[in-house]
């Protein structure tokens, strides 16, 4: 199944929704980043979670997600697009614990339950919309639930999930957003806990071979739906070689030298997508002197 979001309304109405599959993406971000199971857990649910959060962004706009708990994975930083670009890190890529007693993997504990989970908006707007929220499990899904209603007044139901197999390969990632709209009627926010609870693991339905459309009529039964937007989304990173020479010129002509000569050449890597940026003497004199030919 290809990596896909769709974002949906029920016909009164009452309900926003959106399911996606991102086994890809999670994926490529374990590939980039190296993580071990349970960072890539983390990782892969937080990057389902941007996507859905960003699924009604428009041109330029962004949505960044900062997930800062005081667990062994150390902060974790995802960020989603209009167009579907995804990407992301955890600050310890190397963290992998025992399972729970559920033999699921312990993300909550990698996360930690003690933290806050952040939420930028940036709608082209003079500033950015800012929210946040203590943590409630650090199990992501939850924690976005409780984000959504305590922060942005919106009732919700979220599931997210990421399987991971017996190589570390992501065999699986995918999520499931129910929003209760403005006006609904006072039965809908029962109604979706009770489909929620009913609701077979995200994971699960990804194996099986449902599509986005088909979680979405299963996580919604009764309710009637629209699609309203049908979007790709990948792993994609807005690094680039340009940008860098943008960060060795702020650097300074004297530092960069100085780490040519010690090191032979400056390295940059990006956070966000693992790309290394190596840059020879010549490469550095080139910025340099482009940086100078400028007009005032």
């Amino acid at each position: 199944m290809e990596d896909v979001l769709v974002r949906a309304i029920s016909a009164d109405g009452a309900v926003l929704a959106c399911a996606t599959i991102a086994t890809g993406v999670a994926e490529e971000a374990r590939a980039r980043h190296g993580t071990l199971a349970t960072a890539t857990a983390a990782l892969g649910r937080g990057l389902v979670a941007a996507a859905m959060l960003g699924s009604g962004l428009k041109g330029r706009q962004t949505v960044m997600l900062r997930v800062l708990g005081d667990g062994p994975l150390g902060p974790m930083i995802v960020e989603s697009t209009a167009n579907g670009a995804l990407r992301g890190y955890v600050t310890n890529p190397k963290t992998d614990l025992p399972p729970t007693a559920s033999r699921k993997l312990d993300v909550g504990g990698a996360v930690g339950r003690r933290g806050t989970f952040h939420v930028t908006r940036d709608l082209g707007l003079r500033e950015p919309y800012q929210g946040s929220v203590p943590l409630v499990s650090g199990e992501i899904g939850e924690d976005l639930a409780a984000y959504l209603v305590s922060s942005e007044q919106v009732p919700s139901v979220v599931a997210v999930g990421v399987l991971i197999g017996p190589h570390q390969s992501v065999l699986a990632s995918g999520g499931v957003l129910l929003q209760v709209m403005p006006g609904a009627p006072s039965s809908i926010p029962a109604y979706l806990e009770e489909r929620a609870r009913l609701l077979p693991a995200v994971t699960q339905m990804v194996t099986g071979g449902a599509s986005p459309d088909e979680m979405l009529r299963q996580a919604l039964g009764t309710l009637p739906v629209s699609v309203l937007e049908r979007r790709p989304v990948r792993f994609a990173c807005r690094c680039s070689a340009q940008k860098v020479a943008g960060v060795i010129a702020a650097l300074g002509r004297g530092e960069a030298e100085r780490l040519i000569r010690e090191e032979g050449r400056v390295e940059v890597q990006c956070r966000f997508c693992g790309e290394r940026y190596v840059l020879d003497s010549d490469d550095v004199e080139a910025i340099f002197a482009s940086a100078s030919e400028e007009p005032d």
